[in-house]
């Protein structure tokens, strides 16, 4: 091998480096973007949770009520 033929191959080699790098910098902007659209998701979620979570208490407070309507009501009757 000549060092005309080497000096190529290190061309080569850097320019394939450069492009792994830009493919790397690439998955690494789409992972960040991956990460903050599951953290949102993960607060909706929360959020959607919480929000069940009073409308069960809020629904079983009125149920709890009704119940002690009806039996007040029984009780007059």
């Amino acid at each position: 091998m000549d060092n005309e033929q080497i000096l190529r191959q290190f061309e080569e080699i850097e320019e394939k480096v450069v492009r792994l790098i830009d493919v790397c910098k690439a998955h690494e902007a789409t992972n960040s973007e991956l990460r903050d659209k599951i953290r949102r998701l993960e607060e909706e979620l929360q959020s959607k949770v919480e929000i069940e979570t009073n409308y069960s208490q809020e629904r079983d407070l009125i149920r709890s009520k009704i119940d002690s309507l009806l039996a007040r009501l029984d009780d007059i009757a």
